[in-house]
């Protein structure tokens, strides 16, 4: 008996070690991993402003809860985050959580600051590369950007996003903020963010092509 606690203990304290997650689905009676669903995203998907609890990505893990899916949500979003700075992390994220869907929301930082579409594309298709490699299917999220940014930016822009998804054979989002970044009252005072009572539009927009890849 003092032998199996202490094999516990030790388990125990190898998962706080690694950042494991204990969640475990079963089928067939053998335990097995929850398959996890990586979220790299910025601000958008990082609940910037508002309360961690009413961001999309969360109201996703309880709705996953709520139809009683195996699926966990890792979010590894990060306000400011660039196409550039997900490429850096992608690679420790996948050997950690060795996820089975990849959900990439990166970009609108890129086009904020007027950074070459090219440069973000080749960025985004080798994260995309990197999880279909670590055996992951991907869903890429598409952005768009004010027309102030001049039309030939934010066209290239915009068709980047479905010409990495047909080049790649990949779900696309078409745009994130659809029916809800039109609307000033849905935005954060900064005219950027949405704010919490939107969030689950945010959410919507993400299931419909998230959801045929649960089954």
């Amino acid at each position: 008996m003092a032998a199996r606690i202490s094999s516990l203990f030790l388990v125990c304290v190898w998962l706080s070690l690694t950042g494991a997650s204990p969640a475990m689905a079963t089928d067939g009676g053998d335990a097995s991993p929850a398959p996890v669903i990586l979220i790299l995203g910025d601000s958008l998907s990082a609940a910037y402003g508002i309360d961690q609890r009413d961001g999309w990505v969360q109201l996703l893990e309880q709705r996953l809860r709520q139809r009683g899916l195996p699926q966990r949500v890792f979010n590894a979003s990060v306000s400011g985050e660039t196409s550039s700075g997900g490429l850096r992390r992608i690679g420790p994220l996948l050997r950690r959580h060795r996820p089975d869907i990849v959900v990439i929301e990166l970009g609108a930082n890129d086009g904020l600051r007027g950074l070459p579409v090219s440069a973000m594309r080749a960025n985004l298709e080798r994260i995309i590369e990197a999880s279909r490699q670590a055996g992951a299917r991907v869903l890429l999220v598409g952005m768009r950007l004010p027309p102030n940014y001049g039309f030939r930016y934010t066209k290239q822009f915009e068709d980047s996003y479905r010409q990495l998804a047909r080049q790649h054979d990949i779900g696309l989002v078409p745009f994130l903020l659809e029916g809800v970044g039109a609307d000033l009252a849905n935005m954060q005072a900064d005219g950027l963010h949405p704010i919490a009572e939107v969030q689950p539009r945010l959410l919507e927009n993400v299931w419909e092509y998230l959801r045929p890849m649960l089954e």
